[in-house]
């Protein structure tokens, strides 16, 4: 039996909850690069199935596929305030890896640092 995927990942640190603020000139310039990344993801997010046959599994899916797409809601609304979203990366991200979606999940964390590079 595989281990249960609503549990973190002992490996990987909690991503860091609070807002990172964003200029207004950086984001209109990596507005593109963000809306992309969002967007793909979102869409990946809604091609998922659940894991296991059954109703619990599809209710637990189900559940958790909202959760990332509320996250990523919450992301667009605070890059509209020229911030990051702590709280929705964090949802996005846990909701990424609880869907076996590890490599979406840090995709989304280096989000935190688009202005960085």
């Amino acid at each position: 039996m595989s281990p249960e995927p609503s549990k973190p990942d002992a490996k990987k640190p909690d991503v860091n909850k609070t807002d990172k603020p964003i200029s207004p000139n950086d984001r209109a310039r990596l507005d593109p690069v963000f809306m992309q990344v969002v967007l793909d993801v979102q869409a990946q997010v809604q091609q998922t199935q659940p894991a296991q046959a059954g109703n619990l599994a599809a209710m637990f899916h189900k559940e958790t596929m909202g959760d990332a797409l509320q996250g990523l809601a919450m992301l667009i609304a605070g890059w509209n305030q020229n911030r990051i979203d702590g709280a929705g990366l964090g949802r996005t991200v846990k909701s990424l890896r609880a869907l076996d979606l590890p490599e979406l999940g840090d995709r989304m964390e280096k989000l935190r640092q688009i202005d960085e590079g």
